[in-house]
């Protein structure tokens, strides 16, 4: 574990680093996860396009291969996606504008709310009072259907919500995977329809919806943000690993592993809430109905991560080719209908390991040559389902057999993919908890569940980035807006805590 900190002001972040082979060294910062939902305005603010950040759009956004070899590509714009959907149903075809104007009218409403801190329904300061009021209003004005729409979509099943929709399962598999991916949920699980709707937010460089790749990895990123930092005058230490947040009535700074204190006018953590509050303070820091709120937060997951280097891009049956096609560019789905990943969900429901994996996939280095040596690719791919306990077996025991099944689910629709295979490796929920420090696994800091949402997050009473200590801080992604790489829970965080201390 490795944690940023700076003077004055104690900084307590993971960083996630990972050591590989020689022959997946490549895999080492350089893997790289679709972007989009970064908030611009911490671009603008950091200059960090001035720090080496550049952005690789990605058309198209998804392929979707199917058992019977026909296929279903997203993301090359409206005309061009209903001539796709068109394939499986003129009906689809016709709804999907509709579709995407029913989501775009939630996003303009729900989205200012993320640059914000929740107001609390159970506060008395006048801020929040008038926040809640003008919310209400804000709701009022935007008329019953608006009002309707939200609770469906806070509400409902991904599933559901899409079966409102279409009726062809080509395409309610390749759009429920997002209400999904991340999640101990199935598609058919209530309130998985917000979650779909999260994956809808953000741009790149001013394009509503359009995701992207950061060129070079997306450790680029973080090493954007270290750089604009340290000539901020921010310190940064690495390989200091922190065992205690120091509390004397109110958060006074750090005690290091090797016993060193470093003194701080404020503690702010951006390690999830269980890790902060249960692992990182005494027991007597805190109150005990807030420890046990904290105790009882959902840290379930059930994602595998698994990360590749390819002698060769994966040849398709039903769309061949191994030079650079529409079908690398975007995510891979592979996840036949939406019975398929219900099942898969089932699995692991009963403590095991899908038989039948749902996976998402890319391929970054298909559109970004930087990444590997010319003829070689990384690949990532996102597994569901595998739960962080297992019954009657161990991880130990389960590790090996779950990455051949998924190299097989996979290579069933490309027949040269396992052979192309260099040298991978497997995360499971365990495996991210001891080298992330992520609970349970979670990739979220806490399930984006309707509960652990808002005013709720990370529980109620302190959605507003403070904590029951003075001094003390969250500003990771068990605060609000929640999980993804959105930078908006550190920058809601500063704007709080820079109005506490100035």
């Amino acid at each position: 574990m490795y944690w940023f900190l700076s003077a004055g002001i104690s900084l307590v972040v993971p960083v996630l680093v990972r050591r590989f082979s020689q022959d997946v060294k490549y895999l080492v910062h350089h893997t790289s996860i679709p972007y989009s939902v970064f908030r611009p305005e911490i671009i603008r603010d950091l200059k960090l396009k001035g720090y080496g950040l550049k952005f690789i759009p990605r058309k198209p956004a998804s392929f979707s291969p199917f058992p019977d070899d026909t296929y279903l590509i997203l993301g090359n714009g409206v005309e061009e996606d209903q001539k796709e959907i068109s394939k499986f149903s003129q009906n689809d075809a016709k709804q999907y504008l509709e579709y995407e104007a029913f989501l775009d009218r939630i996003v303009e409403f729900i989205e200012p709310l993320w640059s914000q801190k929740p107001p609390s329904p159970t506060s008395r300061k006048i801020s929040d009072l008038w926040n809640l009021g003008s919310l209400g209003f804000k709701m009022r004005k935007a008329g019953d259907d608006l009002l309707k729409d939200m609770v469906d979509v806070f509400s409902l099943s991904a599933a559901d919500f899409l079966d409102r929709w279409f009726e062809s399962q080509e395409l309610k598999s390749t759009l429920v995977t997002d209400g999904v991916i991340g999640a101990m949920a199935g598609p058919y699980s209530p309130g998985t329809a917000y979650v779909l709707l999260h994956h809808v937010f953000g741009e790149t460089d001013g394009m509503r919806g359009v995701w992207a790749y950061v060129r070079g990895g997306i450790g680029v990123l973080s090493n954007a943000i270290a750089d604009a930092c340290r000539d901020l005058g921010v310190e940064i230490r690495t390989k200091t690993p922190v065992s205690n947040i120091a509390v004397n009535g109110k958060a006074v700074g750090v005690i290091l592993e090797n016993g060193d204190i470093i003194d701080a006018d404020a503690v702010i953590s951006s390690a999830d809430p269980h890790v902060t509050f249960l692992k990182l303070l005494s027991r007597n820091s805190l109150p005990s109905d807030f420890r046990e709120n904290i105790a009882n937060m959902d840290f379930k997951s059930s994602t595998v991560k698994m990360n590749l280097l390819l002698s060769e891009l994966p040849n398709f049956t039903a769309l061949p080719g191994k030079d650079v096609g529409p079908q690398h560019t975007g995510t891979i789905h592979i996840s036949p209908n939406v019975n398929y990943i219900e099942k898969a969900f089932d699995d692991a429901k009963y403590g095991m390991p899908s038989t039948h994996p749902m996976l998402e996939s890319t391929i970054p280095s298909s559109v970004d040559d930087s990444l590997t040596p010319e003829g070689r690719h990384v690949m990532g791919i996102f597994c569901q389902y595998a739960p962080y306990e297992l019954k009657g077996t161990t991880w130990k025991d389960e590790k090996d057999k779950f990455a051949n099944r998924i190299i097989n689910t996979f290579t069933e629709y490309a027949p040269n993919f396992r052979d192309s295979i260099i040298n991978y490796e497997l995360l499971t929920p365990p495996d991210m908890e001891r080298i992330f420090g992520l609970t349970g696994g979670n990739i979220f800091h806490g399930s984006m569940t309707i509960n652990q949402l808002f005013f709720m997050r990370p529980v109620l009473g302190y959605s507003d980035y403070r904590t029951p200590i003075k001094g003390l801080y969250l500003c990771g992604s068990g605060t609000h807006p929640g999980g993804g790489v959105t930078g908006e829970p550190g920058r809601n965080a500063a704007k709080v805590i820079l109005s506490d201390i100035s």
